[in-house]
Parts: C-alpha cells; sequence; structure tokens
C-alpha cells in the first residue's frame, strides 16, 4: 500500500487537505478492504497537549476509521457522492498504549476494515457496521467499531427541516456563544481547542458543562453542517472527563489517554439550543457515563475511560467492540 498521497478529500468528505488521513485503499473480498494511514509529525488539534506528545491521540486514529466509513461506502458499494451519512454508535479500546509511541517522523498505519453487518431497507443497503484494527508496524493500536447509515441528499434537506421545524428553529443555525474553559484545565495549550464552558463540580463528584460549537474550527468543523458534529460531541466528553478525572485524582497526568469509548448518538444536537454535558463521578480505572443533553431530550451518551500516559497495562475490561451499545433510536451526521 501506498503513503505517499492522500485519497480524494471528497472521497473522506473533508475540505482541507491537511484533515485528510487515508492514503490507499484495496479491497480483499466482498467483506475486507484494506486502508492505509499516514499521520502528520504534528497537528494542530489532536496534537495539541499539555503532555509531553510523544503518543498518537487514540482521537486521531479514530478519525482516519471514520474517514473509512465514506470510502467503503462509496468504493465497496457504489455509494454516490453527494449522500449525506450518518453516525448511530462509535465504540474503541486501545489494546497495546506502546503501539501509540511516536517519533518525529510521520506514522504509518494500515487499517484492516471488516463489514459485520449490512443494513438493508426497500431502496437496498442503506448503512453498516464496521471493524476497524489499526495496526502500526506489526503491533496493534486501536479496534474500533462504527455503526452508520446513509440517505440521499433530498432525504437529508426534508429530514433536517423537518427536525428543525417541529423545534420552532430557523433553517439556518447561529452557534450559541459563551465562556470557555481554560485551556489548561482539559489538557490543552490552545483556547480555540476548547469546546466546553467552564466545568461545575457537585458535591456528589458529578460534573456539568455546556458544549459550545465554534463553526469556524479548521478540524472539528472542516466543512459546514448544520447540527454539533459526533467527533464535536467526543470530544466535548472527552475534555469534561479529563477535568473530573484529574479533580478526583484519579490520574496523575493533565493529558491523559482515553484508553477506551462507547458512544450512542441519539439524535441531531442542535448548535442553537443550550447543550448540557454531565459526567458521574470520576474513579480510578473505572468508566466515566457521559451524556449530553438539550432541552427536552438526551442527544448522545458515551462511556469513556482515561489512564495516565504511562501505564503499562491496557484498559481491561470496558468499553469497547467488545461491548457494543444497544442499535439507538436516532443518528447524528458524519
Amino acid at each position: 500500500m501506498q503513503f505517499t498521497r492522500t485519497l480524494p478529500k471528497e472521497l473522506v468528505h473533508r475540505s482541507a487537505a491537511a484533515e485528510v488521513f487515508l492514503t490507499d485503499a484495496e479491497r480483499h473480498g466482498d467483506d475486507e478492504m484494506l486502508l492505509a494511514a499516514r499521520f502528520p509529525r504534528r497537528h494542530a488539534f489532536y496534537d495539541d497537549t499539555l503532555g509531553p506528545g510523544d503518543r498518537l491521540d487514540p482521537f486521531l486514529l479514530l478519525e482516519a476509521c471514520r474517514q473509512g466509513i465514506f470510502v467503503v461506502a462509496h468504493r465497496h458499494l457504489g455509494v454516490r457522492l453527494g449522500h449525506k451519512f450518518l453516525l448511530r454508535t462509535v465504540e474503541f479500546v486501545v489494546p497495546d498504549p506502546a503501539a501509540l509511541n511516536r517519533d518525529d517522523r510521520p506514522t504509518e498505519a494500515v487499517i484492516t476494515t471488516r463489514i459485520e453487518k449490512r443494513f438493508r431497507t426497500r431502496a437496498g443497503v442503506r448503512g453498516l457496521k464496521l471493524r476497524f484494527t489499526l495496526a502500526v508496524g506489526a503491533r496493534e493500536a486501536l479496534l474500533a467499531r462504527i455503526d452508520y447509515s446513509w440517505m440521499p441528499p433530498e432525504d437529508w434537506t426534508n429530514l433536517r427541516s423537518g427536525q428543525r421545524g417541529a423545534l420552532g428553529l430557523p433553517a439556518v443555525p447561529v452557534a450559541l456563544r459563551g465562556p470557555r474553559v481554560d485551556p489548561a484545565l482539559v489538557g490543552r495549550r490552545t483556547p480555540a481547542n476548547t469546546v466546553i464552558s467552564p466545568p461545575r463540580a457537585a458535591d456528589d463528584g458529578t460534573h456539568t458543562a455546556h458544549l459550545y460549537a465554534e463553526t469556524t474550527h479548521p478540524t472539528l468543523y472542516d466543512h459546514w453542517v448544520d447540527h454539533v458534529p459526533g467527533m464535536l460531541e467526543l470530544e466535548c466528553f472527552r475534555q469534561l472527563a479529563l477535568r473530573a478525572s484529574v479533580s478526583a485524582g484519579a490520574v496523575r497526568t493533565p493529558s491523559p489517554l482515553p484508553v477506551a469509548l462507547a458512544a450512542r448518538f441519539r439524535r441531531f444536537a442542535e448548535m442553537d439550543l443550550p447543550l448540557e454535558c454531565r459526567t458521574t463521578p470520576a474513579v480510578p480505572g473505572a468508566d466515566i457515563e457521559c451524556t449530553l443533553s438539550q432541552p427536552g431530550a438526551l442527544a448522545a451518551e458515551a462511556r469513556i475511560r482515561l489512564a495516565d500516559a504511562d501505564a503499562d497495562a491496557g484498559p481491561g475490561p470496558g468499553p469497547g467492540p467488545e461491548r457494543a451499545l444497544a442499535t439507538p433510536t436516532a443518528r447524528r451526521a458524519a
């Protein structure tokens, strides 16, 4: 497989070439595809950390897998460009944290991608459940699973106009503004890479904050969408869980490693409605449960596990491909 040039950005639904991490794709039978990925030496968002920066961010690896869902649909199944994609569930586990070690050169990885399930309608296959094994050299760095679907653009337009109309919202949203957390409190150096308000801690150990969407962010809003993207919601969960963990003494480092995550998207998170994120109390070595709610509705939920970057052990039992969440009742755009 080649790692010298990226795949066409329209194939992976990105606008900026710098945000394309996949470089090649090979089909292996009816249900398997190999993807090649190349990660930059430093990325302005994923490598913005108070930590030493000597390990790949699992969220960066997850983003490469997310880009793979489009490649499989377009190249493997012939889904036309222009279709709209929706996330249902996202899961990952880091089986070998040492496999995330990096040096001063770009990192090359191979992602084995397998179709576990096809979701069919009268119109044919309209969704997939994919399993990913991302290897750096001979070591497995990430195991992931993504459940997603797609629809023609005209169906998307009707869906979103109906949903926003039912909420009394205008056709074109304007993101709410609010105060942002001090970046150091969520393991970041750059204020622009924070996505939550200053967290509030309750006596029972729970933490709450509001998610604020910044539609000019070059990574989280690489291109315009009329809602909060799924990866932004996951980053919200990470930042609040990180703050809860550091505050409770559950981790020692300011930028702990996310070693496992399982998220379910229940409905679109509207950027022009208040979005409150809440975590359960942080306990060393345990999952933190997170929810994201807008008025009258739960938008998304997740379990995330954080560990100090120097931890020798893997994540153990916890969220990830072996503990899939139930199929949700609603979805989030990919």
